[in-house]
């Protein structure tokens, strides 16, 4: 019977954002509930017996309070020892963690992870190809593998990869895997290298054929998170495999090809400026138009609460809009205090962030949700007879269907579907008559080259230039131990 320990800890932080996360901001897994989830489902399996330690997830957001990561680091930690002895551990990663006052977050939690199990021990680790490396990972880390599509489809596939050579070494009895990586000075946001897109998507079709290599038991490119201000941030080709010289040799020519390429990346939709949008929606005879509100979106780190767009639209006495969904507690609470078909003045946006934008105006409250938590709680509103807009009381984006019909909202009637987002998830995108992205202020902005550069590598574009740059593949401490 094989024993894997399996947990991790799961999120992507802005650190440009003022908003820290604490516990609250996190789904918890424990024990049983890990074993149980949906997210997890894949592990059980003939002669493995899982001991699930801690899953910790939650939205991006901004950086992690350093007592927020303290403990969720020593509750892990805790049940990791009382798992030993194992044969193996698995960690769900995202890979883009940052902790207030910390550089490297998930170097840290993986480095204390190995010194506990000890050398012999194999780790794997999923992550998000949006995620960050380091040689400290690298280094404590057999066996790697990361999301091949933006939008993320493949996040099952992702994690049973880490899985399936996991169990491949512990059952064949094969030599242990190591990690070759290739880092690349480059860093895109996501909007720019979306794998349904030229280069990325021909780069990333490349990478089976590195995975049929003698040798090579998978391939991985790593875009990097774009707005952490970490030594660590940058793009990186990642093989893990057998034979240290043909992973060394695949990461350089995935590096090389990802470097080459680098001046072909552009935005899959039509993007420009707000009232540039808002100007072509309004000419647009299809429908729904579906606007991206791109610099404020909380799945990429943003705050969600900035009133930007609202405030453009009512400006323009926009009719026929529907705009999901701006992050306002007090506002929630007030539309709640006020109950159904209510008309009260209200303040929404920069609840979070005084530095954002904030709106006056009456509104009236059209459905109010309320699941249990004052956490959960959302309302529906009509401001004016143009615009409905929908207000959480938590940090959340409106990325799924199912977000609107829980409201009895139909995005599909909308004449202007505005969304807190960069590109758009797999549920919207196909409702896009078209897909229209706003580059708006906010913590994930795409002026990606005006953010401030206090800790990135030198010469990482688009920060500074690197005109001489040559990949070069660097193998993991743990080749041939």
């Amino acid at each position: 019977m094989l024993r894997i320990a399996v947990g991790g800890i799961h999120t992507e932080c802005s650190t440009y954002s003022p908003v820290l996360m604490t516990p609250e901001d996190f789904r918890v897994l424990r024990g049983e509930a890990l074993t149980t989830d949906p997210y997890f489902a894949f592990l059980p399996g003939d002669g493995v017996e899982i001991r699930a330690l801690l899953h910790a997830r939650a939205v991006p957001g901004g950086p992690l309070a350093g007592a927020t990561y303290s403990g969720f680091r020593a509750e892990f930690l805790d049940r990791l020892r009382v798992a030993l002895p194992l044969d193996g551990v698995y960690l769900a990663m995202h890979g883009a963690m940052h902790v207030d006052g910390m550089q490297d977050a998930e170097g840290d939690w993986i480095a204390a992870v190995r010194e506990i199990v000890g050398p012999a021990i194999p780790i794997a680790a999923s992550y998000d190809l949006h995620g960050n490396l380091s040689q400290r990972i690298i280094d404590a880390l057999d066996i790697f593998s990361a999301y091949r599509t933006a939008p993320h489809i493949d996040v099952r596939e992702t994690m049973e990869a880490a899985w399936a050579m996991l169990l491949r070494h512990l059952r064949d009895g094969t030599a242990c895997p190591a990690i070759a990586w290739a880092p690349v000075p480059l860093l895109l946001p996501g909007e720019r290298s979306s794998t349904e897109d030229e280069p990325a998507r021909s780069l990333y079709a490349a990478l089976p054929g590195f995975d049929a290599r003698p040798g090579i038991w998978k391939s991985d490119l790593m875009i990097g998170y774009v707005w952490a201000d970490e030594p660590r941030a940058t793009a990186a080709a990642v093989v893990t495999g057998t034979d240290r010289a043909a992973a060394l040799a695949a990461a350089e020519e995935i590096a090389s090809a990802f470097w080459a390429a680098r001046d072909a990346f552009r935005f899959g939709p039509v993007t420009g400026p707000l009232p540039d949008m808002l100007e072509r929606a309004a000419s647009t005879a299809t429908a729904p138009v579906i606007l991206a509100d791109s610099g404020d979106n909380p799945t990429g780190g943003g705050v969600g609460d900035r009133a930007d767009v609202l405030a453009a639209l009512i400006a323009r006495d926009w009719q026929g809009a529907l705009l999901a969904g701006i992050t306002d507690g007090p506002a929630v609470e007030a539309c709640f205090t006020a109950g159904e078909g209510a008309a009260l003045d209200l303040t929404i946006g920069a609840s979070l962030d005084p530095a954002g934008v904030s709106v006056r105006t009456e509104v009236r409250v059209l459905r109010l949700d309320d699941p249990g938590t004052p956490s959960g709680r959302q309302a529906v509103v009509a401001v004016g007879e143009g615009i409905t807009l929908v207000l959480a009381a938590r940090r959340r984006p409106y990325h799924a269907i199912a977000d609107f019909t829980r409201l009895g909202l139909d995005p599909a009637r909308a004449r202007l579907l505005v969304v807190k987002s960069g590109y758009l998830s797999p549920d919207l995108a196909p409702l896009a008559r078209p897909n229209l992205m706003a580059l708006t202020e906010g913590v994930v902005n795409q002026d990606i080259a005006g953010l401030p550069n206090l800790h990135r590598a030198p010469g990482t574009l688009p920060f500074e230039p690197n005109p001489g740059f040559r990949p070069r593949a660097i193998a993991s401490a743990r080749f041939g131990r």
